[in-house]
């Protein structure tokens, strides 16, 4: 596997996204959880079809920030590019933005191949 796998991953927002849903805050917008879950989302599908039927990723570490609220109804894309590849640990950048192209997040996203035997 090589740095450059990319891949993209929308979500309109909707009120189970939000953050009086996900129970971490209570206003009506997409909830800083659900982001992270996008990002995670987005570097699984970077990576997809690139590893060994036996292995599988999990993340270890995402870092974060969330910059502009999306209310429910918009659409927001989320773009991960594989950016280093060190042995078994994957490092991504993540970028999410509206509809628009304006950032609503920003990220660095770890993940570890693992057996996927281990989880048996």
């Amino acid at each position: 596997m090589q740095a450059g796998l990319a891949a993209e991953i929308a979500l309109t927002v909707s009120q189970a996204d939000t953050a009086v849903a996900v129970r971490s805050g209570d206003v009506a917008v997409l909830a800083t959880p659900r982001v992270v879950a996008l990002c995670e989302e987005a570097t699984v599908a970077a990576i997809a079809g690139q590893l060994p039927d036996e292995s599988t990723s999990v993340g270890t570490r995402v870092e974060c920030d969330h910059l502009q609220p999306s209310r429910v109804g918009e659409r927001v894309t989320a773009h991960a590019t594989l950016v280093d590849v060190d042995g078994g640990r994957l490092q991504f950048t993540v970028t999410v933005a509206d509809g628009q192209g304006s950032p609503v997040a920003v990220a660095r996203v770890w993940r570890a191949v693992v057996d996927r035997d281990r989880f048996k």
